[in-house]
C-alpha cells in the first residue's frame, strides 16, 4: 500500500523547537544574499533544462551530471523557502550549496529514473501540466509560479497565495503564543509538496504525473526521506541524516523504498559558477544571434531600392502643423561620420490622409523650425504607444507664410500625393514637420521612414560572430562542469 503511494519526488521538513518570536520579520531581508544568487541558479535550470529535453528526446535518458544539478537548484529553493517566506519553520540559516545537508531540517530528493519517454517530454511540462499550473497559481499567488518557470528564474511561491497566507498567519501566532501552530505546519508542507512535485514533473525530472492529493505533514507518506528530530536532548548526539534512513523511533524502509544517495557529489563551487556563467552566456547568444538574424533579414529581404524599411505610422492634429521631437546628429569626426556610416541617407514618404490633398514636409535646423511655429497652433510628438502616438499640443493661429516659402528647410518637398524627403545625415539638431500645403488645419498624415542603413551587414555579420563565440563559450562552461560532475558521480558506482 505505502509502495503505490510512493511518488519518486520527495519532501521532508522538521519543525524547529523553539522558534523566535520575532525573528520571522526580518527573515525576508535576512535571505537577500540567496535571492541574489538563486535567479542566477535558475537561469542555468532553464538552460540545462532544454539540454536535458533533447536529451531525453533523442535518448530517452536525463544526463545525471544535469539532474543532480537541477534536483539541487529545487532543494536550495526549498531550504530557502522553509527558512523564509513559505514556511518560517526554521531559525537555522539556509547554507549556500546545492549538496544535501542532513543537519538542516529541511530535505528533498528525486529518484533518478533510468528511462523517461522520448514521446511523452514533448507534452508533458506544458499540456499535461496545465490543470497542475492552475492549482499551483492558486498556492502560490496567482500566475507567480508559471512567470517563474517560464523566466527561469528563482520561485517566489510564499508570496499572495495560499502558502503565504497561511505562514503570515502561523507567524502572527507564533509572534502572540510563542508557538507555531502543528495543523497549520502540516497543511502548508503539504501545499509545498504539492508545489515541489508540479516543479520537478514540469523540469522533466519524472514521468509520473503528481498525484492530485494533498500529503500534510513533515514526512512523506511512505516513510522516504524522513528526518530526525530537529534537536537531540542534552548530552545526547543526532547521528547524521541521509536519503531514506528513518528517525529514531521510525521503521526504516525496505530496499526498495530506498532512493539513490542524494546530494550533487560532483558539484563543487566551481563547477556551478561555471554553469552559471555558461548559462548566461547561452542565454546572451540567443540574444545576438536573434539580433543578428533580424538585422540580415532587414539587410536582404527586406531592403527596397536599396533602402531599409523602418516602419509606417499615421499621425493627425488639429491644429495647423505636425513636428517631431528634435533629433540631434552629433557624431562626425575628423575621420569618420559615424551618423553617414550608421544611417545613411533617410527616406521619408508623407502622404496626406485621405490622400490627394497637397501635402508639404520638410526638415529644418530645430531652431529655424520653433521660429517658423512660433505663434502657430501645431502639434509635437512625443511618442508612440501600443501602436498610438501622443502629442504637445501648442495654441496659436495659421501661419504667417506657407511653409513652402520659408527658407529655412534643409530638404522639402510639396505637392499632391505622396511627397518624398530623401536626406543625407548630417550634423545638428534638426525637426521634421508636416502641414498641409495651404497651411490649413486640420493636418493628418501617414508617414513611412526606411534608410539606407550601410553599416547593416556589418553589424550583422558581427552580432552573428559573437553569437555564435558566445554560445560556443557558454556550451564549454557547461559542458566540462557537467561531465566532470558525472564521471565523479559515476567513479564511486563502478569501484
Amino acid at each position: 500500500m505505502a509502495g503505490a503511494s510512493a511518488y519518486p519526488v520527495r519532501v521532508d521538513a522538521a519543525l524547529d523547537k523553539p522558534l523566535s518570536r520575532w525573528l520571522w520579520l526580518v527573515k525576508w531581508v535576512l535571505v537577500i544574499p540567496h535571492y541574489v544568487v538563486l535567479p542566477f541558479l535558475w537561469l542555468a535550470f532553464a538552460v540545462l533544462s532544454v539540454v536535458a529535453f533533447f536529451a531525453i528526446l533523442f535518448t530517452g535518458r536525463y544526463p545525471r551530471g544535469i539532474f543532480e544539478f537541477n534536483v539541487g537548484v529545487l532543494r536550495w529553493t526549498w531550504r530557502v523557502q522553509y527558512y523564509a517566506i513559505g514556511g518560517f519553520g526554521t531559525d537555522r540559516y539556509p547554507p549556500f550549496t546545492l549538496s544535501e545537508v542532513p543537519g538542516y531540517p529541511a530535505h528533498l530528493d528525486v529518484e533518478y529514473p533510468d528511462r523517461l519517454s522520448r514521446g511523452l517530454v514533448l507534452i508533458k511540462w506544458w499540456l499535461l501540466a496545465i490543470p497542475q499550473y492552475l492549482i499551483v497559481g492558486l498556492f502560490t499567488g496567482s500566475g507567480m509560479w508559471y512567470a517563474w518557470q517560464s523566466a527561469g528564474v528563482h520561485s517566489s511561491w510564499g508570496g499572495v497565495g495560499l502558502i503565504g497566507i497561511l505562514t503570515l498567519i502561523a507567524a502572527v501566532i507564533l509572534l502572540v503564543t510563542g508557538q507555531y501552530p502543528r495543523q497549520i505546519f502540516d497543511f502548508v508542507l503539504g501545499l509545498n509538496r504539492w508545489v515541489l512535485r508540479v516543479a520537478a514533473y514540469a523540469g522533466l525530472m519524472t514521468d509520473q504525473y503528481p498525484p492530485f492529493r494533498l500529503d500534510m505533514g513533515g514526512h512523506e507518506p511512505t516513510g522516504t526521506l524522513t528526518v530526525p528530530p530537529a534537536s537531540a536532548p542534552p548530552g545526547q548526539e543526532t547521528a547524521p541524516w541521509h536519503p531514506g534512513q528513518a528517525g529514531p523511533g521510525e521503521p526504516g524502509p525496505g530496499p526498495s523504498d530506498r532512493g539513490p544517495a542524494a546530494g550533487p557529489s560532483g558539484w563543487t563551487a566551481g563547477r556551478i559558477i561555471s554553469a552559471v556563467i555558461g548559462a548566461v552566456l547561452v542565454v546572451c547568444s540567443l540574444g545576438l544571434l536573434g539580433g543578428g538574424a533580424g538585422a540580415l533579414w532587414a539587410t536582404t529581404a527586406h531592403r527596397h531600392g536599396g533602402y531599409v524599411d523602418l516602419g509606417t505610422q499615421s499621425y493627425r492634429t488639429t491644429g495647423h502643423a505636425l513636428a517631431s521631437r528634435q533629433f540631434e546628429v552629433y557624431t562626425a569626426t575628423e575621420r569618420w561620420d559615424v551618423a553617414r556610416s550608421l544611417f545613411g541617407t533617410v527616406h521619408l514618404r508623407i502622404t496626406s490622409v485621405p490622400g490627394g490633398a497637397p501635402v508639404f514636409a520638410g526638415i529644418a535646423p530645430s531652431v529655424a523650425a520653433d521660429h517658423y511655429l512660433s505663434g502657430v497652433a501645431y502639434a509635437t510628438v512625443t511618442g508612440i504607444t501600443g501602436g498610438h502616438p501622443s502629442y504637445a499640443r501648442h495654441a496659436g493661429g495659421a501661419p504667417a507664410i506657407l511653409p513652402a516659402q520659408a527658407r529655412i528647410w534643409a530638404v522639402k518637398a510639396t505637392g499632391p500625393g505622396t511627397q518624398t524627403l530623401t536626406w543625407p545625415v548630417a550634423d545638428g539638431r534638426w525637426t521634421l514637420v508636416a502641414m498641409n500645403a495651404d497651411g490649413s488645419a486640420p493636418v493628418s498624415v501617414r508617414v513611412n521612414v526606411a534608410a539606407t542603413l550601410p553599416a547593416l551587414p556589418w553589424v550583422a555579420t558581427g552580432l552573428l560572430i559573437a553569437g555564435v563565440v558566445f554560445l560556443a563559450a557558454g556550451a564549454l562552461l557547461i559542458a566540462f562542469p557537467v561531465l566532470g560532475a558525472s564521471r565523479e558521480r559515476a567513479a564511486p558506482a563502478s569501484s
